[in-house]
């Protein structure tokens, strides 16, 4: 089964100047049968004239795109990934032999 990745906007920061958005949280799960695997993170930004969208016109979907340019996106999924197979197949285990 392949692993299934979801991107999600948890909250935004902005000016209450002008509603630029100052810091993106986000959320990346990962979905392989029973295992999975999550992370959650924050990137910040800066506010420049060509790249300004207005708040009220932002979509979850712009705003994933944004914080996938600003990262490594597929870095974070090989991390996700890398967390679901040592799951799948950990090193160690706990117990007694008894």
């Amino acid at each position: 089964m392949a692993i299934e990745y979801t991107w999600q906007i948890a909250q935004l920061e902005r000016n209450t100047s002008d509603g630029f958005v100052v810091t993106v949280h986000y959320r990346v799960n990962a979905v392989d049968g029973d295992y999975s695997a999550s992370t959650y993170g924050t990137v910040g930004y800066t506010q420049s004239e060509e790249s300004f969208t207005p708040f009220d016109e932002l979509t979850e979907e712009t705003v994933i795109g944004w914080v996938q340019n600003s990262l490594d996106k597929d870095e974070i999924e090989a991390n996700l990934a890398s967390q679901i197979e040592a799951a799948k197949a950990p090193a160690t285990v706990a117990g007694l032999p008894w």
